[in-house]
């Protein structure tokens, strides 16, 4: 089963398109990139860290659900890894932890404390806040969120207790400047705010990572989502990565510009199919000009709350 998961899991315009660029990409990079800086940036879906999630780390440790991702997470020629943190950081008790399926309570999350540090172990620098579930326990949870990535020195940026303007991350990597912004169904204000907020980074001469968390789940990019990700093309966007869907969700390249419409789980505990199982994650390089290479690699969610990489499952099919 594993085995022919690369070969039928993306739609015509998914996968396959970075597939028949990364070769050449890699050879810009390698050619006319290699004396300028660059940045590489390891992006990944959506982290949830509570329900059976929560249950595998209090009985196997924090560090047991990226046992299996170390040499991905670690990779020296990777500079940060970004992802989503899908939910908010509290000393509070969880109320999704054996909580009845498709109940209130069964998404309503609350990660521990721990879970900041457990990032930043794993070189998470920079996470995105701006989604569905970081108000799961309002101001407070939001609040305490910022505290604890804080106090473990992770950055993070679309923080909705902000106006549009302040939830911009700037940060330098390897001496260049990024803007990292944050389209959210949930949180965000408007779409014309959000451009306007694109090209004005750019515009400062500043690479503009736009981390979305949109669409419907579980089915491909709305009609809505594509113009919506075209606009921030359009405004300056470098490269766009989604989120929220649970499933990836093609791959477009928009006037020269990368669009992952939606990475897929990163750790989750769903597991009721092959699709909802299986993330993407996104390895692109950068210099001051935007991404000049692109690789990806599956991976796989394992019912004990480990992520793991596809490729490696399937070696021992």
């Amino acid at each position: 089963m594993l085995a022919g998961l690369m070969f039928g899991l993306f739609p015509p315009m998914g996968a396959s398109l970075v597939a028949e660029n990364s070769l050449e990409l890699l050879r810009v990079l390698e050619s006319s990139a290699v004396h300028e800086p660059h940045a590489t940036i390891l992006f990944g879906g959506d982290l949830m860290f509570d329900r059976s999630i929560r249950r595998a780390t209090q009985r196997q440790g924090d560090d047991h659900v990226f046992s299996c991702l170390s040499g991905l997470l670690h990779d020296s020629s990777v500079d940060v890894v970004v992802a989503n943190l899908e939910g908010p950081i509290t000393p509070y008790d969880s109320m999704s932890l054996g909580s009845v399926v498709g109940s209130p309570e069964n998404f309503t999350f609350t990660f521990p404390t721990s879970t900041a540090t457990l990032l930043k172990r794993h070189r998470f620098d920079i996470v995105n806040l701006g989604n569905n579930h970081i108000m799961n326990f309002g101001r407070d949870g939001a609040s305490q969120t910022k505290f604890w990535l804080e106090k473990a020195g992770v950055s993070f940026f679309g923080d909705p207790l902000v106006g549009e303007a302040e939830r911009v991350l700037r940060t330098d990597i390897k001496g260049i400047p990024f803007s990292f912004v944050n389209w959210s169904d949930w949180t965000s204000d408007n779409t014309d705010i959000t451009a306007a907020q694109i090209t004005a980074e750019a515009n400062e001469g500043r690479v503009v990572v736009v981390y979305t968390h949109w669409g419907d789940e579980y089915v491909p990019p709305t009609a809505r989502v594509r113009r919506l990700a075209h606009s921030f093309v359009d405004a300056g966007a470098a490269i766009i990565i989604g989120s929220h869907p649970h499933v990836i969700q093609e791959v477009e390249l928009y006037n020269g510009v990368y669009i992952y419409y939606s990475l897929g789980n990163f750790v989750f505990d769903q597991y009721w199919d092959d699709e909802v199982r299986t993330g993407l994650m996104v390895r692109a390089s950068f210099t001051k000009d935007g991404v000049v290479a692109v690789d990806e690699e599956l991976t796989y969610l394992m019912r004990d709350g480990r992520t793991c990489p596809l490729r490696l499952l399937s070696a021992q099919q």
